[in-house]
């Protein structure tokens, strides 16, 4: 293993160092939907390459993204990133040859572990005669990659409400194809099975081949499945053990005790779900501490079974004169919202303040008097570009789909917001927060 924990002198006055760490900059002050090119864009001086993909736990609904040559990204898939990810360790960059995109090419690996979570996997894919990279050049990969990582952490924890809005709603589209694309592989795959496992086939050696690659293919598609729900999903058990470790320093030398009630049941939450409840208790504990009288603090989560709820409470014994308004500030209810939660408040004089966040555990879409449900997710994509003031062909380049397909997408974006020109759809994008 390459060390990657020092540069020589030469390395770091080099003027692809300082335009990498320059572009570093530009690339976590972008927007998000343009991080793959602005970091193919920062890497390029230093590592020549010809795609970048991503894998990682930050995006509900897209964990896996790639950019670069077409051929390369249109076939990049999950399951090659994840047997990738096995042989790459946080903060040890790898280089050497993989299959990917239908394909073996070289590659160069880097991983990232802020998120608490499974570690996030940046791979860029090298011209076929490639030499090895200096120890240096692959210190800076993984630096730049730290550095992105820990914004695109920042940037989940954080729980934006325009951002958490719009992927809710693309999760949900997102949910609902992989359960009809699942139950339809597993009929077809499952009424092959008995087909070839009947009696009445007598040719015994073909029928054991059918059988091994249908049984192969039921295996594979359970293991993208858990694959998928790895990437997406939190235990409960985890999600309180983290929000735990976050609180406990902030009440670690003040006089208020801490108690603690973890989850009875330790089913998955979606991964925004248990981002945003860790948030918004975060930010309800710090506004009871600023209470006077206040000696004890209890946080708890409860999975109820009868609403499919996540409730997350916090309890203190202070003067119980908290009231919503308290929390406004700091944008708790907005946050809430925008996964279909909301906020409790309950205050009782002399006996303190109950606060629960409840959140929705399903992942639906938006509610259908809201016009983005009717929206589909590269529409979504198209309406956040118009709200930037982006015109068919900037759009296209930032999507990388044709002008004819941008100009199909804003038609019937129209069509379902039911407004006549692009501004009016820009104005109601910004209304509703789509451009987060």
């Amino acid at each position: 293993m390459p060390e990657t924990d020092r540069f020589t002198v030469a390395e770091a006055e080099s003027p692809a160092v300082h335009t990498a760490l320059a572009s570093a900059a530009q690339v976590v002050q972008g927007p998000l939907h343009e991080l793959q090119h602005r970091l193919s864009a920062a890497l390029r001086p230093l590592v020549p390459h010809r795609a970048v993909a991503e894998m990682s736990t930050h995006c509900a609904h897209s964990p896996v993204k790639a950019y670069g040559e077409e051929a390369l990204t249109s076939r990049i898939t999950g399951a090659e990133l994840d047997a990738l990810a096995t042989s790459v360790r946080p903060g040890h960059p790898w280089q050497g040859t993989v299959p990917l995109a239908g394909g073996v090419h070289p590659v160069l690996a880097v991983s990232s572990a802020f998120s608490g979570l499974r570690p996030t996997l940046l791979a860029l894919v090298l011209a076929r005669d490639a030499p090895p990279l200096p120890a240096g050049t692959l210190a800076l990969v993984q630096g730049v990659w730290d550095l992105v990582t820990a914004h695109l952490d920042r940037v989940a924890t954080e729980a934006l409400p325009g951002m958490m809005s719009q992927s809710r709603a693309v999760a949900g589209e997102r949910a609902r194809a992989i359960a009809e694309l699942s139950e339809v592989h597993t009929a077809t795959l499952t009424g092959l099975l008995g087909t070839l496992r009947s009696r009445a086939l007598d040719d015994a050696t073909a029928r054991a081949r059918a059988v091994e690659l249908a049984v192969d293919s039921l295996v594979e598609l359970r293991t993208v499945a858990e694959r998928d729900q790895a990437l997406t999903e939190e235990p409960a058990a985890q999600a309180f053990d983290r929000l735990a470790d976050s609180l406990r320093p902030l009440l670690r030398h003040g006089p208020v005790r801490l108690e603690l009630a973890p989850p009875a049941e330790d089913r998955s939450l979606p991964a925004d779900v248990a981002r945003t409840a860790r948030a918004v208790m975060r930010t309800v504990l710090l506004v009871a501490l600023e209470q006077e009288q206040v000696t004890r603090v209890q946080v708890g989560w409860q999975l109820d079974a009868g609403t499919d709820e996540l409730r997350a409470t916090v309890r203190d014994d202070g003067p119980g004169t908290l009231g919503r308004e308290a929390f406004t500030v700091r944008r708790a209810e907005e946050r809430l919202t925008a996964l279909g939660g909301r906020l409790e408040v309950d205050a009782v004089p002399g006996w303190g303040t109950t606060v629960t966040a409840a959140l929705p555990l399903g992942t639906p879409g938006l509610p259908e008097s809201d016009p983005l449900s009717a929206l589909g997710p590269r529409e979504l994509e198209v309406l956040a570009q118009l709200a930037r003031g982006h015109r068919n062909r900037a759009i296209a380049e930032a999507l990388h789909i044709s002008e004819s397909t941008v100009k199909f997408h804003v038609k019937n974006i129209l069509s379902k917001l039911s407004v006549a020109t692009r501004g009016e759809a820009a104005a109601l994008a910004h209304t509703l927060h789509v451009v987060a």
